[in-house]
């Protein structure tokens, strides 16, 4: 299963809490970025990317639900996202080189 860094970046920190975490704590994620993203796209890109998550099966999301919407407090992880995050944990982080070179034998 693909995730984006952004998925990973909300999975680890959901199971570092233990329990329901806030939606607001993944907004730390864009203090680390080198690309900047506007401050308003911030909180609809998290948004997406937990709404993806739930989707999969690997979060569930507390919140409100008004006759149009739902709107996302909180979120903690099921067992299938704990076992996601002890894979992308034990995972060697890759290096982002491009396409390797062929070696030349001269």
């Amino acid at each position: 299963m693909k995730l984006s860094t952004l998925q990973k970046f909300i999975l680890k920190s959901t199971a570092s809490n233990r329990g329901k975490t806030r939606r607001a704590t993944f907004l730390r994620y864009y203090e680390r970025r080198e690309k900047t993203v506007k401050p308003a796209d911030r909180p609809g890109i998290v948004t997406r990317s937990i709404e993806r998550l739930i989707d999969k099966g690997l979060m569930v999301g507390f919140g409100r639900r008004t006759p149009e919407k739902w709107f996302i407090d909180d979120v903690t992880l099921t067992i299938a996202g704990r076992r996601a995050v002890r894979k992308l944990v034990g995972k060697q982080q890759e290096l982002p080189l491009g396409l390797r070179r062929k070696k030349v034998n001269k």
